[in-house]
């Protein structure tokens, strides 16, 4: 498995990590299928998992994802001391809604519970302030992050969801290794506004969420575009397809992919060998 330095760490990440998320929304699988999916991800040499405390059903279910790579990581026989667990806070899910808080006060109990959750023993390896709350500064909710990386809960600061300007007045408050933004090739904002070019040039990881577009946009794939042709000429899935464009854009890009199922995380390490033409890069980004 090829790793990737996590931003200016000394730490390492494998070059596609598993996104977690799906194994704890309303649609979840059955927990032993996603415990099976996690470590078959592990025995491939998948090393970083990506999470956050709102990844459950509602705010009575809160911490579900952690709790569930934790009982994986748990009973897993191989090594895992090489296993990177990233996880975030700030948002909220009442009655299954997305909301966002950054109340220091909230951050700072989150932090605590997700710690616990993970295992309350080793720092939580990456903490990500999920999505910026306009109702604080981000200083302001930043704090317990850094207060959390002295008290040696936290290893790393990420964050999520920032623009550049506000990726500049994290670093001024903590230090920050990644930046957790939408990208895929129907959704290029990081391009335009900057974000990408900014974690190349300042070594930061950055990890596209939502790196196939949806399950929607995944599903329709299966057509006649540009990106099902290649697909078709490399003998690969279209969305091998897709991770291997998006680790192409820049080498600081680490696509972290969700799966429920075994044969999913086994596919979309396949991307990891696929090789994309200028041509052909260009043909995905207009498709």
């Amino acid at each position: 498995m090829k790793r990737k330095k996590l931003g200016n760490s000394n730490f390492t990440i494998s070059a596609i990590g598993l996104g977690c998320m799906p194994m704890s929304l309303s649609s979840r699988p059955p927990e032993d299928q996603s415990i099976a999916v996690i470590q078959r991800a592990l025995d491939l040499g998948v090393t970083l998992l990506d999470t956050a405390d709102s990844y459950c059903e509602d705010e009575s279910d809160k911490h579900h994802n952690e709790h569930l790579i934790a009982k994986a990581l748990q009973e897993y026989s191989g090594d895992i001391r090489a296993v990177t667990v990233a996880t975030k806070g700030g948002l909220m899910r009442p009655q299954g809604a997305w909301t966002r808080n950054g109340n220091p006060h909230h951050l700072r109990k989150t932090i605590r519970e997700s710690f616990e959750a993970l295992g309350g023993k080793e720092p939580i390896d990456l903490w990500q302030y999920h999505s910026p709350d306009p109702g604080y500064t981000i200083e302001e909710a930043l704090a317990p992050a850094k207060e959390a990386v002295e008290a040696g809960m936290i290893r790393f600061i990420g964050v999520s969801n920032f623009s550049v300007e506000q990726i500049k007045r994290a670093r001024d408050t903590v230090e920050v290794v990644s930046v957790q933004n939408q990208y895929n090739p129907w959704h290029r904002q990081p391009e335009s506004d900057g974000v990408l070019e900014y974690c190349e040039t300042e070594k930061l990881t950055f990890f596209p969420w939502s790196p196939l577009g949806g399950s929607r946009r995944a599903t329709s794939l299966q057509d006649k575009s540009a990106i099902a042709k290649l697909a078709a000429e490399k003998n690969v899935s279209v969305y091998c397809i897709v991770l291997a464009w998006l680790m192409a854009q820049s080498p600081c890009v680490v696509p972290i992919p969700g799966a429920t199922k075994v044969s999913s995380i086994e596919d979309s390490l396949q991307a990891l060998e696929v090789k994309l033409t200028d041509e052909e890069l260009q043909q995905i980004a207009v498709s």
